[in-house]
């Protein structure tokens, strides 16, 4: 069967973060031409509340009220693209539109989640020194969390841990200093000294294998640029040294799109304000056009429900 059309989707949220610049990724990523190298059709650019520097005196999160309003309207243009048989590319913004992607899938039925980031991003607000959900998103988007945001439309969980993989991240030693929680023992778990020691390839497959159980419909990459090596992408508010190179990340994403089962994928996190000269913001787009471009996305429509 024929595979589906890209459609990308600009979601340009910094509503998880206390810093700006992020929103500014699919301004880069289409200027350098994105569109045009996975032959993508433009769909819409979301338009985004201002933000209040004062973190939600119930939930401790900055701009907690404002993304459980506008999570809603992401994960309805999510739907409009797989409603009109495309598969989605949305360009963030920060970690936090994990939150409309994934709404946006459990509205139509039961979805896997691969987080590929350098972060296991599972504090909660009172370990969190600066209130930014973008440190949260996994927890809250696996139902770990306030309600405000991890019970959107009631709907809690957004994704079942067990049907999530956090991959490659390696923030042990931040996540220590600052008392994160633990991820939750049903949630896969292959950070990046476990992907070093399979090595990417196996890595990858035991993700996607987890990922493609007969019960789950599909499943959602979530793309963190920080997941790379801190020496290739430089660009991101919060360093950590090590990561994944260029061929790694391509690796993770080709064996996940290969699979058959990929129903979009989100990118976040690279700030273009910090790409001194532009070479991670290439680098970034030729991993990602590279994998859309040579495996092959969703190949059938058997489960994907139309409302």
């Amino acid at each position: 069967m024929p595979t589906l059309p890209y459609a990308i989707l600009e979601a340009p949220s910094t509503l998880g973060l206390a810093t700006d610049g992020v929103e500014r990724l699919s301004d880069q990523l289409l200027d350098l031409g994105l569109a045009e190298r996975i032959h993508a059709r433009r769909a819409e650019r979301l338009a985004v509340p201002p933000k209040d520097p004062t973190p939600d005196p119930e939930s401790g999160i900055l701009n907690a009220a404002a993304i459980a309003a506008w999570s809603p309207k992401l994960a309805a243009a999510v739907e409009g693209i797989l409603d009109a048989g495309e598969l989605p590319v949305v360009l963030g913004g920060d970690c936090t539109i994990v939150l409309g992607s994934m709404l946006a899938l459990k509205r139509r039925g039961r979805y896997g989640l691969l987080f590929i980031d350098g972060n296991a991003d599972f504090f909660q607000p009172e370990a969190e020194p600066n209130g930014e959900g973008a440190s949260m998103d996994l927890a809250l988007v696996t139902g770990y969390g306030p309600s405000l945001l991890s019970d959107i439309e009631g709907r809690c969980p957004l994704v079942r841990p067990e049907d999530a993989v956090a991959f490659a991240y390696r923030d042990h030693k931040d996540q220590e200093e600052y008392g994160s929680q633990p991820l939750p023992e049903e949630l896969k778990a292959i950070d990046l000294p476990a992907v070093r020691a399979m090595g990417i390839e196996a890595a990858a497959r035991e993700a996607v294998d987890h990922l493609t159980r007969e019960e789950l419909d599909g499943f959602f990459i979530h793309l963190d640029a920080d997941c790379l090596d801190d020496v290739l992408m430089p660009a991101v508010d919060f360093r950590v040294a090590g990561g994944l190179s260029w061929d790694e990340l391509g690796t993770a994403l080709r064996v996940a799109l290969a699979s058959g089962k990929s129903v979009g994928l989100e990118t976040t996190i690279y700030n273009p304000r910090l790409d001194e000269d532009g070479s991670a913001g290439r680098g970034l787009l030729d991993v990602i056009a590279a994998a859309l471009g040579t495996a092959a996305p969703w190949r059938g429509c058997r489960r994907m429900a139309i409302r």
